[in-house]
């Protein structure tokens, strides 16, 4: 799965802008972090056809990166997420970044997480049968 980076500038109304150009292009956001500095903040989005949305962005001056990122089903309960977090981390996954949302059905989340080395996360979840999503 990819995901889109959105560079803001820590200001008043900034956030709101970026939304709303991305409602005015028909973009329906499945999933979303923001992270901010002093200086900054990083809007992070699950969208349907990443590429085409970052280009949309890029033409209206958007500071824009595409990033692989994978979404991970997670049973809705208690020690879910820390369960899932503990085979990830026995193979030896550093994970740089997540967030998480529930589904609808109320019996699982779904997780995005940026590995620091795909390779071993690949293989983590593989090993470990982790069942991978899509958003939305």
């Amino acid at each position: 799965m990819r995901q889109i980076s959105i560079f803001l500038e820590n200001a008043k109304g900034r956030l709101a802008q970026v939304l709303d150009k991305m409602a005015e292009l028909g973009v329906n956001i499945r999933a979303l972090s923001l992270a901010d500095t002093k200086d900054f903040g990083v809007l992070r989005v699950i969208v349907d056809d990443p590429e085409s949305v970052a280009a949309k962005l890029q033409e209206n001056h958007y500071v824009v990166k595409i990033t692989p990122v994978w979404i991970l089903r997670v049973p809705d309960r208690p020690g879910g997420l820390a369960g899932m977090l503990g085979k990830l981390v026995a193979e030896g996954v550093v994970v740089e970044y997540m967030y998480a949302f529930v589904e609808t059905d109320g019996l699982t989340a779904q997780v995005v997480l940026r590995p620091r080395d795909r390779e071993i996360m690949e293989r983590a979840v593989l090993k470990h049968g982790l069942s991978e999503e899509i958003a939305g």
